[in-house]
């Protein structure tokens, strides 16, 4: 050893996220779809782990136990229930994932409204592009509408050619086209293009009916999409002989104005799809009750079979070697922490949300204008968690109001909310369009403080045109 080195021993504490907390958060992140396929996956990986298929009141969802529900009174016929297990094979409260409260499952006996109908309730693209054609097509040619918006995919574009459709429906190629000019006509402008190009010269076509150009715009489009993708400026500017300056200010009202994917982020468009709440906040005489969507459709335990064989695994007489007992308590651990983990995420869950709805309650019961400031460290430090806790459980989340509205978790701590509810009343009751400095002049008016770039954000946040184009 060389001279005035030497070898020594230290203690330190290190702080080591445990596996178990890790998973935790996982599964406290994810949305319903999520976690519901995170259950499948598991269920198809864990045989120690089963879910039961528990008949439920289609009135008020509590799980029944006889042909009459005890919370509403109401007589059901439920599927049939499973086989009984063995008295031996009788579970215990620890081998389930949750032990809900009456008051979770609760409902009014008057009360009819199933809030889960009106998730799904929005009608798709394809719904509205027929429902509007119908007052200008005749029945003959809806038949090609609806052959086309059929095969529309999840861009907006269509799926196939002109000559298919008149080959498939015994049409002429120019009654083919007649219908698609048609829906093409529809919003979202650039639907059922054949192309990224056809897309976009249709939406300049649109702008430019309605007086908002810019030069150079239709030509590159037209000529020189590929280019433009590459970001050759030069090159644009050579052949159309124009400045790259104006070739750049065209490429930013194209990045601006038009969308490539007309079925998709186009603002006052049906999506294709629905969003599932977790949350589902209702309205009763004593105030708010919050009910978390997952407790009323999963119900996980510990498979008996694999709880019989762990309860002989621990025996000292039990006939099983070594690598049963390590696979029975490998599976039988891993399920109950996975069901450890939901129940978390459920409470988790139910206490946020709790708070927020008594924190603002006054937004729940006179709208977005009464929104209250509020952040997620301070909802943490109202439930003693730590904010990320907060932060992963509000993340990608969805609650359903009492009104029936579906809305982001997110969106209760958006105070901005307020000044967009205005901003769209505004342009709503204008008599002439108004710029954005007007209209945060308006604001001002109305004690809402806000730059014109801010309103001009809130505005396109909305989907809503600038005022020349209104």
């Amino acid at each position: 050893m060389m001279e005035g080195m030497e070898l020594s021993q230290v203690q330190t504490v290190q702080m080591k996220v445990s596996p178990r907390l890790v998973a935790m958060n996982h599964v406290l992140e994810l949305s319903s779809m999520e976690l519901q396929q995170l259950i499948n996956a598991e269920l198809a990986e864990n045989p120690a782990l089963e879910m039961l298929d528990k008949p439920t009141c289609s009135r008020c969802g509590a799980v029944l136990e006889k042909p009459v529900c005890t919370h509403c009174l109401t007589e059901t016929k439920p599927p049939e229930p499973p086989k009984a297990p063995d008295q031996d094979q009788i579970l215990s409260r620890d081998d389930y994932f949750y032990d809900e409260g009456p008051s979770m499952a609760r409902r009014d006996p008057e009360d009819d409204f199933d809030p889960m109908v009106h998730v799904a309730s929005e009608p798709s693209l394809q719904e509205r592009l027929l429902r509007e054609l119908g007052a200008s097509l005749s029945p003959e040619q809806m038949v090609i509408a609806e052959f086309l918006i059929g095969n529309l995919d999840e861009r907006g574009f269509l799926d196939c050619t002109v000559e298919e459709v008149a080959r498939a429906l015994d049409v002429s190629q120019e009654e083919v086209e007649e219908v698609l000019r048609e829906i093409q006509q529809q919003e979202p402008i650039g639907i059922a293009a054949r192309d990224l190009r056809e897309c976009l010269v249709l939406q300049v076509e649109y702008l430019e009916a309605l007086g908002f150009t810019c030069p150079h715009v239709r030509e590159i489009v037209e000529d020189h999409l590929a280019q433009l993708g590459e970001h050759k400026f030069s090159r644009i500017s050579q052949e159309l002989r124009i400045s790259s300056q104006a070739v750049a200010d065209a490429a930013h009202f194209i990045k601006k104005y038009l969308n490539p994917f007309p079925a998709q982020g186009t603002a006052g468009t049906s999506t294709m799809g629905y969003v599932l709440p977790d949350v589902i906040i209702s309205k009763r005489d004593r105030g708010y009750e919050v009910d978390v969507v997952e407790s009323k459709r999963f119900f996980l335990r510990v498979n008996p079979l694999y709880r019989d064989l762990m309860l002989r695994a621990q025996q000292t007489d039990a006939h099983l070697n070594e690598s049963e007992r390590k696979h029975i308590q490998q599976y039988v651990s891993r399920a109950r922490l996975f069901m450890a983990n939901i129940d978390q995420r459920r409470q988790t869950l139910q206490r946020i949300v709790a708070f927020l709805v008594s924190y603002q309650s006054d937004f729940l019961d006179r709208g977005v204008r009464k929104l209250r400031p509020l952040t997620r460290a301070m909802v943490a430090a109202e439930l003693g968690v730590h904010e990320s806790t907060v932060s992963r459980a509000t993340a990608s989340k969805y609650v359903m109001l009492p009104s029936g509205k579906v809305i982001p978790l997110s969106d209760f701590f958006t105070p901005s909310l307020s000044a967009k509810d205005v901003i769209k009343d505004i342009i709503e009751n204008e008599s002439q369009p108004l710029t954005d400095e007007q209209i945060a002049e308006e604001l001002g008016k109305r004690g809402i403080v806000v730059a014109r770039r801010t309103v001009a954000k809130y505005r396109e946040q909305l989907g809503i045109l600038p005022s020349i184009l209104r």
